[in-house]
């Protein structure tokens, strides 16, 4: 019988596993709500907080004064915006910088290690370069546009690799043979850096409670900035319904990742076929609604690649067939976030 160390080798042994980029930390309200977070992100431990002027830090966990983790779970806390070390009550403001002890000035060398954030629509992202190299490139800049809902979200962690899961934008031949879409047709590809352009067409079927069918057609355009940052957007033609979909996978510790799946559904005044019954409701409970189905339908679709990605292994170079779509294209576009490496 395999063994759970030896399947997990197989990523490790082909891919390092932290590929440089940005990567989700978690929602600025749960932040703000825990007062302090701690998680392990990148094989590093960290935490999070926010000061009384709501600007986020993201640092390493560890003091800089004799070593203690300040996690909550530590007993670490944060006091008048400031972090407060559980062992000697040194305090750390959102610069990590040390700006008060209980019995001494605060040492000038007493400094907090800090990564880079980024904000978008209330996700906090964080950049993790090799050997501590500054971002390489930024995210996109966040969609103002109105009439859409609230965010949704639902996260999932299991063994795997954020270069596998993105790979999964440009294997349109998985769309159909994995999760039964009908009549794929990708429609465009391009790479400008760290940003990469997938679109495809499909034809999708759902059945609801066992009864109803509801044929769609769909156009997808995904936009990709690095591993950990994947923004989807969604045309369902005979439904006239817009989603979105950020699809954010982080390494967590060389051997798992979690994957956060974010929603919006953008609002329909005029409900099309098959959601002309929901034109009753209140329009913001009405898309809530939608928004709950999106997100469990993509939940859904995302185990089914789950149990894939939990125990296969990563061939390199991979013997493609004619219809697999530009993955050779992609592993090239991947070499870049391992600068230490030379590429995969």
């Amino acid at each position: 019988m395999t063994t759970r160390s030896n399947r997990t080798s197989t990523y490790s042994d082909a891919l390092p596993p932290f590929p440089e980029g940005w990567y989700f930390i978690g929602k600025r309200a749960s932040i703000e709500r825990a007062k302090l977070i701690e998680k392990t992100w990148m094989g590093e431990e960290i935490v999070a907080w926010a000061d009384d002027e709501g600007r986020i830090c993201v640092a390493d966990a560890f003091c800089p004064h004799l070593g203690s983790h300040m996690g909550p779970s530590a007993g670490g806390l944060v006091r008048d915006g400031c972090l407060v070390c559980p062992f000697h009550g040194f305090e750390f403001d959102t610069t990590g910088q040390c700006v008060a002890t209980p019995n001494a000035p605060p040492p000038k060398a007493a400094r907090l290690k800090l990564y880079e954030t980024r904000e978008i629509l209330g996700m906090i992202f964080a950049w993790w370069g090799t050997g501590g190299r500054a971002p390489q490139w930024h995210l996109p800049d966040e969609p103002h546009d109105a009439e859409w809902t609230g965010l949704r979200s639902t996260t999932l962690r299991f063994r795997g690799h954020p270069q596998e899961t993105t790979e999964n934008s440009v294997d349109v031949e998985h769309l159909e043979y994995t999760h039964g879409y009908h009549d794929v047709e990708p429609t465009d590809f391009s790479i400008d850096g760290a940003y990469l352009k997938s679109c495809f067409d499909f034809r999708n079927v759902r059945r609801i409670a066992g009864l109803l069918e509801i044929h769609s057609e769909i156009s997808v355009i995904t936009h990709v900035h690095g591993f950990g940052f994947s923004f989807v957007e969604i045309h369902e033609k005979d439904i006239g319904m817009n989603s979105r979909l950020w699809v954010l996978s982080t390494p967590v510790d060389g051997e798992s990742v979690e994957m956060t799946l974010v929603s919006q559904v953008r609002e329909i005044r005029k409900p099309g076929r098959f959601f002309a019954g929901l034109a009753f409701l209140p329009v913001p409970l009405r898309h809530r609604l939608l928004n709950v189905f999106f997100i469990r339908e993509e939940r859904r679709f995302v185990l089914q690649d789950v149990i894939i990605w939990d125990r296969k292994r990563y061939r390199t170079p991979p013997r493609l067939s004619r219809t697999d779509g530009p993955i050779g294209k992609y592993r090239r576009y991947c070499r870049q976030f391992y600068p230490d490496q030379g590429g995969r």
